[in-house]
Order: C-alpha cells, then structure tokens, then sequence
C-alpha cells in the first residue's frame, strides 16, 4: 500500500448559517494526482483552504504526511499551493518575480528559481516581463512559485479555468512531470471533469460541501464504460454461465440482481441462451454506459 500523505475525518467548516464543508473524508496517497470535481462553490476551494492553512475546520481532523496538523505547522511547510492568484509584478521579469518571493520566503539558494522555472518550461522567457506573459504562462509561473521551495505536495485551485487548449495541454506536461519524474503528489480541483481525467489517477466527487463518492481512474472507467447490464434472479449461475459457456472474464457482479458484462464481443442473444441454460432468470438485459460529464451529473442527481 502506498504511503498516506493526507487524511482527513470529518472535515467541516460553517460560515454562520452557510456549511461550506460538511464531514468531508478523503485519502491522498504519495505521488497521486488526486482530482477535486465540484461545481463553483462545492467546497473544492475550502477544503484546500483548511489543508493549506488558511483557514481552520470547525470540525473534523486530518493528517498529513503521517502527523496530526491541529497544532503543527511543520506538515504544512511541505506544502506548496496556489489557491488564490498570486501577486506578480507585471513590470518585473518571471526570474525577479520567484526573486522577490525568495526574500518573503527565506530561501537563499536563488538555484532553487531556475530550477523551478525549468520544472514548468519557462526558462526561455524567464527575463520576460510577465505583464507579456498569455494566462497559460502565468498559470505556470504560478506553480513554479508554488514548487520554489521543493515541496512534497502542491495544491492547485482551478489551475486550467480559462485556458485555451494549447494552454491546458501544457499544464497537463507539468501535472505529469512534477507527479512522475518528481514525485511530488498532486491536488488539483476543477469544475470539468474531462480535463482532469487526462491526467489524475483518483478523483473526489463534491457538491454542496458534501463528498459524493471517491473513485480510482480504473473504477471510474468502470462505471462509464459500455457495457451490457444483466438483471437476474441468480447471479452467481448468471456469472459461471459467463465464465464456463461464454468465456467471459471482463464482468462486475454489482448487487444480488445485477451483472455488468464488459465484453462487447458477446451479444445479447449469446448472453441470453446461456443464461436461461445455466437456470437463471433473465429479469432484463440492456446496454449502458455515460460520459464522464453524464456520470458527474448524474452523481449530483442521485445526491439531491
């Protein structure tokens, strides 16, 4: 199994009247690219909030990098984050920009900058003033200033929202080398859910600060893939009919009445005559399979 580096139990955070969290449980594993899929105002942006520090849970508790953070700040330096857009200096170049927050964060091996400007692919323009950088960029400058100190985690608050697709397709460059040739574990949020799967291994449902569900990409595959969808009244004889007359292996035993038959190689009259040989039942059978849009919606649905 792989190493924890943040849990969370219970988290909630309630503004007077408004809950902008409420008992969120979540589990990011190291190297992770974990997606946060929410609609504006689902509780993305506070749940980074309490992790990063900025503001603190009513209730609930969480752990990072194996330690309990109520009272230390020692995990929290490990983090580097951009939530909310940070202040560059249009008149200043990309390198004198990470300069100046070398000073406000007491790094002195100015190295860590080209290093850091390296990571995101602007070194080339690094003497650039960013007041001519396109938001592709800026968005880049901006991770680069939140990995400038080396951290283990970084978390990224709708990093990819107004991009255009040669701007999105660079990020997901970065996504992957700070992930897979840094191994630094990754929090991103989004509102779209088709961007994200691109490149995040794990992915967290949220809406109206509640958790809807959280997914593995291959479980995520799963649930929106074609498929055929068996209702029976056995399936475990509906499962060795699968195996034994059929050869079918790709199949999910979902409940006491449904099988999700993965092989769409096999029609429905082959399923059909080896279920009724087998003895089982056949109570329906029907394709199915959605977008990753529809199954978002649909998550929303089923919550509401």
């Amino acid at each position: 199994m792989n190493e924890v580096i943040l849990k969370t139990r219970g988290l909630t955070k309630r503004y007077k009247d408004h809950t902008a969290l409420d008992h969120a449980d979540m589990t990011v594993y190291r190297e992770d690219i974990y997606g946060l899929i929410g609609r504006n105002g689902a509780g993305k942006t506070t749940m980074m909030k309490i992790v990063t520090g900025i503001t603190e849970p009513t209730e609930g508790e969480y752990e990072l990098f194996g330690q309990n953070s109520g009272g230390s700040s020692a995990g929290k330096k490990r983090i580097g984050s951009l939530i909310e857009e940070p202040a560059f200096y249009g008149y200043m170049t990309a390198y004198q920009n990470l300069k100046y927050y070398c000073l406000q964060k007491g790094i002195t091996d100015h190295s860590q900058i080209d290093k850091a400007l390296e990571l995101v692919k602007l070194t080339d323009v690094k003497d650039k003033k960013v007041k001519k950088f396109s938001l592709g960029m800026k968005q880049r400058l901006g991770i680069a200033l939140a990995v400038l100190d080396e951290p283990d985690m970084v978390i990224l608050d709708e990093p990819i929202n107004g991009l255009d697709p040669i701007g999105i397709s660079e990020l997901r460059d970065t996504f992957r080398t700070l992930a897979h040739d840094k191994g630094i574990t990754l929090i991103i949020s989004s509102h779209i859910l088709s961007e994200l799967y691109e490149v995040a291994n794990r992915f967290l449902f949220i809406d109206k600060g509640r958790i809807l569900k959280e997914v593995s990409k291959s479980e995520l595959d799963l649930e929106c893939s074609r498929c055929l969808v068996v209702k029976t009244d056995n399936t475990k004889a509906a499962a060795v009919a699968f195996e034994n007359k059929l050869g079918i292996s790709s199949y999910k035993v979902i409940d006491s009445q449904e099988i999700r038959v993965y092989d769409t190689g096999t029609s429905i009259p082959e399923i059909s005559k080896a279920m009724i040989e087998s003895g089982a039942a056949i109570l329906g059978i029907y394709e199915s399979g959605v977008s990753l849009e529809d199954y978002f919606i649909q998550l929303i649905g089923e919550a509401e």
